[in-house]
């Protein structure tokens, strides 16, 4: 399995049978779609039509399990959602048996079913750009605290490129609060299970 990171909320999962892209909303914010026909599109949250002709359009609660890649998704309050309100959803992705969580903008308190349903996690894809819009660094502590992932790849903070609703902190700002130290930045990772580690480590992302 390979990862890559597009900007935004933006990650490409590719497997020798599929592809996944999460959130492609790049269109939206001044770039352009990175979807490709016969992709698997997965959404945390309101979304456009994809540019292309995609396999299967996965935005909501629910059990899948497409090209040997198994989807679960579970309803979630968004980060600006009211209490009692669930117009988001994160995902619990397995695939070449790693596991992976999307979590998207979401609000940064899960149940406990909520993080049962999530169970364990390899991988955690999180969202710092903060500012009301999404996770701050207090948010996403917060639930990589809860979730427990091996490898936490950040996702969604500032870059000049995008043009996003609400102005993100920068990556740099976010990783001093955080207090974390990334273990490399590459433009790509290829994953395995079983292959990494028993610590949490946290992995920077290159844009493509």
């Amino acid at each position: 399995m390979e990862l890559q990171y597009f900007g935004g909320n933006c990650v490409r999962i590719s497997t020798k049978k599929a592809n996944v892209v999460i959130d492609d909303t790049l269109g939206d914010l001044g770039s352009k779609s990175i979807t490709k026909s016969g992709d698997i599109a997965l959404f945390t949250g309101a979304h456009g039509t994809p540019a292309s002709e995609v396999k299967i359009v996965l935005d909501k609660p629910g059990e899948y399990e497409v090209s040997d890649i198994s989807v679960h998704g579970i309803a979630a309050r968004a980060h600006m959602d009211e209490q009692g309100q669930h117009n988001a959803t994160i995902y619990r992705i397995i695939a070449d048996d790693v596991r992976i969580a999307v979590v998207g903008h979401v609000y940064p308190s899960l149940s406990s079913s909520q993080l049962e349903d999530l169970n364990t996690i390899d991988v955690l894809l999180i969202p710092i750009g903060g500012n009301g819009y999404t996770l701050d660094p207090v948010g996403a502590l917060k639930l990589i605290k809860e979730i427990e992932p091996k490898l936490i790849i950040p996702t969604h903070y500032d870059d000049k490129t995008l043009s996003y609703p609400v102005p993100q902190q920068s990556l740099e700002d976010v990783l001093k609060a955080l207090s974390m130290e990334p273990r490399e930045t590459v433009s790509k990772i290829k994953l395995k299970h079983g292959e990494m580690g028993d610590t949490t480590q946290l992995v920077i992302l290159e844009k493509q």
